[in-house]
C-alpha cells in the first residue's frame, strides 16, 4: 500500500451552524477558520487529495480559495440538524471515487473546529493506523472528570448515582480506570468499515486511540470557545 494515493482527506464544514454563527468560516486571527484545517492538510503532503463536503456555497468558495477541492456540494438531507455526519462521510466517499475514477482504501477525517492538531498527531495516526490495521482510529484526550468517580445520572425515577459503579468502590479519581474524551480533530476510517450497513459511529470495539493532550485538544462549539481559543493564540499559549 502507497498511503500518500491510498487515501482520501475530507473536512466536513455544514452552513448554518447554531452555536457559533458562521463558525467554519470566521474569522480567526484574520483567516478563516477552515483555512488552517485546509492548509494543514494540503501541508502534511500524505494524501492526494482534500475534499471539502459542504452544503454551502459560501463556504465552498472560501475552501477552493484555500486550495481545497470542493467537486460536489452535500445533498440538503445530510446537512439537515439532525442528519449524522457518518452519512455524509459516506456520501463524500463514494462520489469522491466516483468522480476521481480512484478506489481510496481508506478515509481521514479531519474536524475544521479543532485547528490546533499537530502534524506529529497526524503523523502518529497515520503511522499507528498502518501499523494495525483498525477498522477506525480516532483522536482523544484523558477526560478530566470520571464516569466512575465523579460523574453522576438521574434515573427515570428521579434517583441519583455514580455513573458507573464499581463494586469495590473508587475512593480517589487516580484508582478509577482511565477513561477519554473524543476530542472531535482527527478520524481513520478503514474503507469497509465506512461503507458498511450498519457503521453508525467511529466507535467500535476493535479501534485504536491516538491519544492528545488538552494543549492540542481545543474543539469550537460555542462563541465561549472560539473566544477562548482566539485569546490564547494572540497570548502565544497554543499555536497553529
Amino acid at each position: 500500500m502507497n498511503p500518500r494515493n491510498d487515501f482520501l482527506i475530507t473536512i466536513c464544514a455544514r452552513g448554518g451552524s447554531k452555536g457559533v454563527k458562521n463558525k467554519n468560516i470566521r474569522p480567526l486571527l484574520g483567516k478563516p477558520l477552515i483555512a488552517y484545517t485546509i492548509e494543514q492538510a494540503l501541508s502534511w503532503g500524505r494524501a492526494e487529495r482534500v475534499v471539502v463536503s459542504t452544503d454551502s456555497p459560501e463556504i465552498a468558495e472560501v475552501a477552493k480559495r484555500y486550495g481545497a477541492e470542493v467537486p460536489f456540494l452535500r445533498p440538503a438531507e445530510l446537512a439537515t440538524d439532525h442528519a449524522g455526519k457518518l452519512a455524509a462521510l459516506k456520501h463524500a466517499f463514494l462520489a469522491s471515487e466516483k468522480l476521481f475514477d480512484k478506489s481510496y482504501g481508506f478515509l481521514v477525517d479531519l474536524d475544521a473546529t479543532a485547528p490546533v492538531r499537530t502534524r506529529d498527531d497526524l503523523d502518529r495516526c497515520l503511522e499507528d493506523f498502518l501499523a494495525y490495521d483498525p477498522p477506525t482510529l480516532f483522536s482523544v484526550v484523558p477526560a478530566r472528570k470520571s464516569p466512575y468517580f465523579n460523574m453522576v445520572e438521574v434515573s427515570s425515577e428521579g434517583r441519583v448515582g455514580i455513573c458507573k459503579r464499581l463494586e469495590s468502590g473508587v475512593l480517589r479519581r487516580q484508582d478509577a480506570p482511565a477513561v477519554y474524551e473524543m476530542n472531535a480533530s482527527i478520524y481513520f476510517y478503514r474503507r469497509d468499515y465506512l461503507l458498511a450497513p450498519g457503521t453508525v459511529s467511529p466507535i467500535c470495539e476493535t479501534s485504536r486511540l491516538h491519544i492528545m493532550d488538552a494543549r492540542t485538544s481545543l474543539d469550537i462549539d460555542t462563541e465561549w470557545d472560539f473566544r477562548y481559543i482566539e485569546f490564547l493564540l494572540k497570548e502565544g499559549l497554543v499555536c497553529l
